[in-house]
C-alpha cells in the first residue's frame, strides 16, 4: 500500500493531528491517505459533542469504542482524521467541526473547497 505525499492543503507539510488517541487511517498520527483509502480519512477536526452526536445518529459511531479495530472511540476535545465526506455532512448538518489546515491532508480538496475548510480553522492552541 502506497502511501500519497505528505502535504497540507496549504501546499505545505503534513503535521500530525493527533497520537491520544492514535488516528489516521495508517494510524500513523496523521490524516495521511492512499488509494487504498475510500473514505478519504485526510481532515484533521476538533471533536464536538453536537459533532460526535449527529455523527452517530447517521451511522458513523465514533464514541464507543472497538478494540479489536485498535479504535479507542473519539471523545469531546480530542482530534481525529474524519472522511472528507463525513465532514461536509456534518457541515450539511450545522454541525462541522474545526478544522486543523496545516494536519488536513490535500485531498480533502478533492471534496471539500479550501474555502470552507478555511472558514472552519482552528486555532492551533484551541
Amino acid at each position: 500500500m502506497e502511501m500519497d505525499e505528505s502535504v497540507n492543503v496549504l501546499g505545505g507539510p503534513l503535521v500530525p493531528c493527533s497520537t491520544q488517541p492514535l488516528t489516521g487511517f495508517f494510524r500513523d498520527g496523521c490524516c495521511n491517505t492512499s488509494d487504498e483509502d475510500a473514505g478519504s480519512h485526510t481532515v484533521c477536526v476538533l471533536a464536538t459533542v453536537e459533532f460526535l452526536e449527529s455523527q452517530k445518529q447517521s451511522g458513523n459511531d465514533l464514541i464507543t469504542p472497538w478494540p479489536q479495530y485498535a479504535f479507542p472511540g473519539v471523545k469531546p476535545g480530542e482530534r481525529w482524521c474524519l472522511c472528507a465526506s463525513r465532514w461536509l455532512e456534518a457541515y450539511r448538518h450545522g454541525v462541522a467541526p474545526k478544522v486543523f489546515l496545516e494536519s488536513t491532508h490535500k485531498r480533502a480538496l478533492e471534496i471539500i473547497p479550501l474555502e470552507l475548510l478555511e472558514r472552519f480553522a482552528a486555532d492551533d492552541f484551541d
